[in-house]
């Protein structure tokens, strides 16, 4: 049976975000677009908490079940909530397509409840060699979040 969830990005930039899952065997497409975004990538990750109390911060850590480091999207060894990067041109809009075979809208890896935050800077991927590599990508500041939630099929 599909299932639908939806995310309203705020922040220093706005946006919304769609999450659909054919089945919970398929994987979750994420679709939609972010307004406001600097040209570059920007590091996309969902984060542990559904709690955007204190803005992103209290969003918590990435969603990381398995403990273990931050990877890429394609890595074995990565958080659930390790999305990459978004690029932005530059134009008003930029649009979000990624796949993710990992996370699902069901289950235990479900994303539902916890948040999707767009990153300042770049994903470095868990390879920068930076100090925060393994634990954030280096991704720099939260510029806009919210809690993904289940919408109407």
């Amino acid at each position: 049976m599909p299932v639908k969830a939806v995310c309203v990005l705020k922040g220093d930039v706005s946006g919304t975000v769609f999450f659909d899952q054919k089945d919970d065997k398929s994987p979750v497409v994420l679709s939609g677009q972010v307004t406001g975004l600097s040209k570059g990538k920007h590091g996309l990750h969902i984060h542990e908490f559904g709690d955007n109390t204190n803005g992103c911060t209290s969003a918590g850590p990435h969603f990381n079940p398995q403990n273990f480091d931050h990877g890429s999207p394609d890595a074995d060894i990565r958080h659930l909530g390790d999305l990459g990067n978004i690029e932005s041109s530059g134009a008003p809009e930029t649009r979000v397509c990624v796949e993710d075979s990992q996370i699902s809208l069901v289950g235990p890896n479900s994303i539902v409840g916890r948040t999707l935050v767009v990153h300042a800077d770049p994903d470095d991927l868990g390879m920068g060699g930076h100090e925060l590599s393994k634990t954030t990508g280096n991704a720099g500041a939260r510029i806009a979040c919210g809690v993904i939630g289940l919408a109407k099929i």
